[in-house]
């Protein structure tokens, strides 16, 4: 059973209608109990990072996640809940991560403001693979296209890089670290490509 965390902030329902989709079990659920005896971990987010962190620690679920990890139970951040796994963010002030992995979030316009492209990155981009051997990558070939929302990114991260996308720069696209996983795209938008991802890292033992 795949347990979707509800804490107030996630794209829920599509997520858990794409794993339903592809024939996994899941469940929606703010219980530690259901969380502890899941077999893989969901964690999904929309919006601030500030206050998505606070609303997760308001739920007094992140003692349970730690316990996980450690465990060695695949997790899975989708999107801002990519994001919450890093150290730290720089998004309307600082604000503490989950710290599963090392990295910090950081906002994309410094660093594009001379490209004349648009923030957020909003639509498709091509994957450039750089770990095309991690497992969750394990039904994805080079350029497949996923669907992008975001304004903030993942930085000095390149212990756990496993693809990137470009947008003038090289933004990271997916993330991993042991039984750690994160995707900035949405895979319950992405149509086949993003149902692949969610496919193999259901698979993850």
């Amino acid at each position: 059973m795949i347990a979707i965390i509800d804490y107030g902030v996630g794209n829920l329902f599509s997520i858990s209608r794409s794993f339903e989709y592809i024939g996994l079990d899941c469940v929606v659920t703010d219980e530690k109990a259901a969380i502890m005896s899941a077999s893989h971990i969901v964690l999904p987010g929309v919006g601030a990072f500030g206050d998505a962190a606070e609303k997760l620690r308001a739920t007094g679920l992140i003692p349970a996640l730690d316990e996980c990890v450690k465990d060695g139970k695949p997790l899975l951040g989708v999107c801002l809940g990519m994001q919450l796994l890093f150290e730290r963010s720089f998004e309307y002030g600082v604000h503490e991560g989950l710290g599963y992995l090392k990295g910090e979030i950081c906002p994309m316009e410094p660093d594009l403001k001379d490209t004349g492209l648009k923030i957020p990155q909003m639509g498709w981009n091509a994957l450039k693979l750089i770990d095309g051997g991690n497992p969750i990558m394990r039904n994805i070939v080079e350029g497949e296209h996923m669907y992008f929302v975001h304004s903030y990114y993942a930085t000095s991260c390149a212990s756990s890089l496993v693809a990137t996308v470009e947008y003038g720069i090289d933004v990271p696209a997916v993330v991993a670290s042991g039984n750690v996983f994160g995707c900035q795209f949405h895979p319950e938008k992405s149509g086949e490509c993003g149902l692949k991802i969610l496919k193999a890292f259901g698979e993850i033992k």
